[in-house]
C-alpha cells in the first residue's frame, strides 16, 4: 500500500527564519503587504515544478495562503504508483532548496517568513485529469455524466440531463474512461465527466478482516460476533 505523508520545512535560506521586514517585494515602505498571492503563486510555481517533473513526480496542486505574519506553501505531488514518505522528504528538501537558491538569486519569490508543506494527495482529491483516472483503476468513484452523454441503460442512445453515477474505474487512457455501473459498462470520454470522487469502500475492508481470522462457526465465535455487532 502506498504511504501518504506530508514533509514540512523550515522557514528561509538554509533554514533560518527571514524577516518580514526585511527589503522585499511586497514587504518594501509602500508596497502591498504579501503582495498578489495569485502573482507569487504563479513565480511559485515557475520556480517549484521543473524540480518536482525532474525528480519524476507529477505538480498535481500548489497553493499560497496567509498565515499570520508568515505565508503558508502547500506542495501536492503524485506518480503512477503513488509516492511515499521517503519521496515526499526528498520532493521537501529539493524544493526548499530551489526556492532559497531563488530568493538569494535576488527573485522575489516569498516575502518574509514562509513555511513549505509538501504531501501527497489524498482519496479526496477530485480526479480531474487523465492521470488522476489512470492512477485510480479498479477503484469505486461517483461522477457527473454530463448531458449528451448515453448511459448504459439506454439502449436506444437518447441521451439525458446531468446524472450521478457510481461506478469501478476499469480502463482509463488519455482519451477517455471505462466505468463497470450496475446497469452494465459504460465508455466515456473525459469532456463528458465532471471531476470525480473516489468513494470509501467499508466493505472491502470487512472481506479482508474476515480472511485474515478464518471462517470459525463454534458457539464462542458466534457470540464474540454478537457483541461486536451490538457494538457496532
Amino acid at each position: 500500500m502506498t504511504q501518504r505523508g506530508r514533509a514540512t520545512r523550515p522557514t528561509g535560506p538554509a533554514g533560518r527564519p527571514r524577516r518580514s521586514d526585511g527589503p522585499r517585494g511586497g514587504d518594501r515602505a509602500g508596497a502591498p503587504r504579501g503582495g498578489d498571492l495569485a502573482a507569487r503563486r504563479a513565480r511559485l510555481r515557475e520556480v517549484i515544478e521543473p524540480v518536482i517533473t525532474q525528480a519524476g513526480y507529477d505538480l498535481e496542486d500548489l497553493s499560497v495562503s496567509r498565515a499570520g505574519r508568515r505565508h503558508v506553501v502547500r506542495v501536492i505531488v503524485d506518480a503512477d504508483g503513488g509516492i511515499n514518505l521517503d519521496g515526499v522528504a526528498d520532493v521537501s528538501r529539493a524544493v526548499s532548496a530551489a526556492l532559497d537558491a531563488a530568493e538569494e538569486s535576488g527573485g522575489d519569490i516569498v516575502a518574509g517568513e514562509y513555511q513549505l508543506e509538501v504531501s501527497s494527495p489524498g482519496v479526496d482529491r477530485p480526479l480531474t485529469l487523465p492521470r488522476h483516472w489512470r492512477r485510480n483503476v479498479g477503484r469505486l468513484v461517483k461522477v457527473t455524466v454530463r448531458a449528451g452523454a448515453a448511459l448504459p441503460e439506454q439502449r436506444d442512445g437518447q441521451p439525458t440531463g446531468d446524472r450521478q453515477v457510481t461506478g469501478r474505474v476499469i480502463e482509463a487512457d488519455d482519451e477517455r474512461v471505462v466505468l463497470e455501473t450496475d446497469s452494465g459498462r459504460a465508455e466515456h470520454t473525459y469532456a463528458e465527466l465532471g471531476p470525480g470522487r473516489v468513494q470509501v469502500e467499508f466493505s472491502r475492508l470487512d472481506e479482508v478482516a474476515d480472511d485474515e481470522f478464518g471462517d470459525d462457526t463454534d458457539d464462542t465465535d458466534d457470540d464474540e460476533d454478537d457483541v461486536e455487532d451490538e457494538e457496532r
